[in-house]
């Protein structure tokens, strides 16, 4: 096992019931720290601090880094890793109506290979995703957006992407175009519903920046690689 270091978000949380209740801002300080399976590569972006965080809601329930915001409605706002498949699947066991994920702070995966199986269960299961003005997905992150039956990123949302990184620190333009480290992510955006084309041009975006920086850009900049609604 590996382990993150810990580090400190501001966070604002809202009080009670999150379909009427009064916002009333709390700023405080979490100190989070993760254990890291060595089963996947971790894939993840750091908060930009210039740029003011969406409030994140306490929901009626929590799954993971899943909030249920009502039976209708689940938030997205922490890290997936290995044990995020199945707590998406506890979720809608409990709540089978859920038809839309809010994500509003998303960093990203600690296992790739977890989190795509992930987004094939969101696209699957016909789910829609939305990132509200302040929300923030980054990383590996932007693959579960991109599994939304659809997708809505409001004016003043931010995406965040880079190259993945192997467990030996190796990246995509380390390997083959069509190595099957490579491949597995075109196939994975054309199967969210990017053309041939589209999906490869949006995998040549993403690794023009080495996993240990990252290109921002907003909902405007995104509508121009991916469909949008």
């Amino acid at each position: 096992m590996r382990r993150i270091a810990a580090f400190a978000l501001a966070l604002i949380a809202l009080t009670g019931a999150p379909a009427a209740a009064q916002v009333v801002p709390v700023t405080e300080t979490v100190e989070v720290s993760y254990e890291v399976s060595d089963s996947g590569s971790e894939r993840l972006v750091a908060p930009e601090l210039s740029s003011p965080p969406a409030a994140l809601p306490r929901g009626i329930a929590s799954f993971g880094p899943f909030r249920v915001l009502d039976p209708g409605r689940a938030a997205l706002v922490g890290v997936t890793d290995e044990a995020s498949p199945a707590q998406f699947q506890a979720m809608l066991r409990a709540y089978p109506g859920i038809a839309l994920i809010e994500m509003i702070e998303c960093p990203g995966t600690f296992d790739d290979g977890a989190n795509l199986r992930l987004g094939r269960m969101i696209h699957a299961r016909g789910i829609s995703t939305h990132v509200p003005a302040g929300g923030s997905v980054r990383s590996g992150a932007v693959e579960l957006f991109l599994a939304g039956k659809t997708r809505v990123a409001d004016p003043g949302s931010e995406f965040a992407v880079h190259s993945w990184a192997d467990e030996d620190g190796r990246e995509a333009r380390d390997y083959p175009a069509d190595a099957p480290e490579n491949r597995a992510y075109i196939a994975y955006y054309e199967e969210m519903g990017l053309a041939g084309p589209q999906a490869r041009a949006f995998y040549a975006m993403t690794n023009s920046v080495p996993n240990a920086q990252a290109k921002w850009f907003g909902a405007a900049e995104m509508g121009q690689w991916v469909p949008l609604n």
